[in-house]
């Protein structure tokens, strides 16, 4: 049995409700574990899995391994909203690395590799289960594995996504919604909406799919 702490400093992340799934299938494998929110409530144990966290932790040594999941081929994607900069890239196959925290960002060893596949269809909510899904998936099978598993290092230069705000929502007016398509899907209807200006005045615009049709 494994002491697994699962740390998402931000309570309302989209990413809680498949921490929650990934909690209940380690305990039907018999391991230990807790969710925490608090950087400061991290405990010594084997497993620390940092997920969508916001905040640097930096206290590495209280567990054997800390893992971290980034959608990105590391080096290359290394920051901010990888997966939003390569939907907008226009990219539809997204890979998705476990790697171990260390204290220079995103730099750690490999453990394993998966891919989102995406039709080009997909609005946030359908993107963000399916990187719920990879996360869980990649998280399970190294801890089916362990303690045989080996890291590998990172190989390449690397390049770095920046922090998106929400200027990144903004429509140009004068494009066609069809070249705008990709940013629109990756627009949160409540937290950074995408809009334009008309005259100086601001408009907000929601996406959502009709079922009906």
């Amino acid at each position: 049995m494994l002491k697994i702490q699962i740390l998402i400093d931000n309570p309302s992340s989209w990413i809680l409700p498949y921490a929650k799934e990934l909690v209940v299938d380690l305990e039907r494998k018999g391991h230990n574990v807790i969710m925490i929110h608090e950087p400061e409530l991290v405990e010594q144990g084997d497993i620390l899995c940092l997920l969508a966290c916001e905040r640097i932790f930096s206290d590495l040594h209280l567990n054997k391994h800390n893992l971290v999941v980034h959608e990105s081929a590391l080096p290359n994607g290394k920051g901010w909203s990888p997966v939003t900069w390569q939907i907008l890239e226009g990219k539809n196959q997204i890979p998705v690395s476990l790697f171990e925290a260390e204290t220079s960002v995103d730099a750690g060893v490999i453990y394993g590799q998966t891919y989102i596949e995406l039709s080009g269809k997909e609005l946030l909510t359908e993107i963000k289960k399916k990187q719920g899904v990879a996360t869980n998936k990649l998280l399970m099978d190294f801890i089916e594995k362990y303690p045989n598993v080996k890291g590998v290092e990172q190989q390449g230069k690397s390049t770095f996504y920046p922090r998106r705000t929400a200027k990144d929502s903004e429509l140009d007016v004068n494009d066609s919604l069809a070249n705008q398509f990709n940013l629109l899907r990756v627009c949160d209807n409540d937290r950074y909406p995408a809009y334009f200006y008309v005259e100086g005045e601001k408009y907000t615009l929601r996406i959502d799919r009709d079922e009906r049709i």
